[in-house]
């Protein structure tokens, strides 16, 4: 992935993590694996936890800290109102942007 997509995606990660959270609660490192899973393989851990360290800041998330086999508790998110409402802006302005760069690309088509 190169810089041009590094500098796209930071703009565009809160939307995919808080989608990533629509209908199941995730910790951290789950929601790493999931975005590797969808391809973002060059995201690094660091990068999720502070943009997740945000979310929360934002309100976006309810935090629950959870007993882990090993280690410390996991602190695992599940989006709340606020960010289901967040989500759905981010699905717009998304649709939006799409649809005018597909019309640039295709000439005004």
């Amino acid at each position: 992935m190169g810089k041009q997509m590094t500098e796209m995606l930071k703009g565009t990660l809160e939307g995919i993590v808080l989608a990533l959270l629509t209908g199941s609660p995730h910790y951290g490192y789950e929601i790493t694996t999931l975005l590797r899973a969808q391809g973002f393989t060059e995201i690094a851990e660091g990068t999720v936890y502070a943009l997740l360290v945000r979310i929360e800041q934002k309100g976006l998330v309810d935090v629950e800290k959870r007993p882990s086999e090993k280690g410390p508790p996991r602190k695992v998110y599940t989006l709340n109102p606020q960010g289901e409402k967040e989500l759905n802006e981010f699905w717009k302005t998304w649709s939006f942007l799409s649809e005018r760069l597909e019309q640039l690309r295709t000439g005004g088509k």
